[in-house]
């Protein structure tokens, strides 16, 4: 692998034996939740990106320098310290309607593209999944294809 090349990639692994494995029994039956969301959502079935990202979809992206690769759309991972959702972090002409969200989703920390939950009971699923919703209407509309 030469430095600049992309370690996160789709892989084979089962989605299912991963989530089975969550050593955690409240983030193993979060991450079932979490899946079943984005299934709704996408409408597709995941795959694991790179060891731990529960991934739906994929786009191919290309950044000013040059440097592009392959991800997936959305997804999520079920990590120790909290569950990571990948979202698309810049809403474009739809951030009004994500701050919305965000402000009656719950009890959250977040960073540019990640959203980071630490028990699903601190945050509201209905305005969680909208949220999902949006970052994949705007991930399509950005990257069609």
């Amino acid at each position: 692998m030469t430095k600049s090349e992309v370690k996160t990639k789709a892989t084979e692994v089962s989605v299912a034996d991963f989530i089975a494995a969550v050593p955690d029994a409240r983030r193993r039956k979060e991450a079932a939740v979490i899946d079943a969301m984005h299934r709704r959502v996408t409408g597709l079935a995941p795959k694991m990106w790179g060891p731990s990202i529960i991934g739906y979809g994929s786009y191919d992206y290309v950044y000013d320098s040059g440097r592009s690769g392959t991800m997936c759309r959305a997804g999520f991972s079920p990590r120790k310290a909290a569950t990571t959702l990948y979202l698309m972090g810049n809403y474009c002409n739809r951030q009004d309607e994500a701050d919305a969200l965000f402000a009656r989703l719950g009890k959250y920390k977040a960073g540019t593209s990640c959203l980071y939950v630490n028990k699903l009971a601190d945050v509201d699923l209905e305005v969680l999944e909208r949220l999902v919703a949006l970052s994949w209407d705007v991930m399509n509309e950005r990257y069609p294809g």
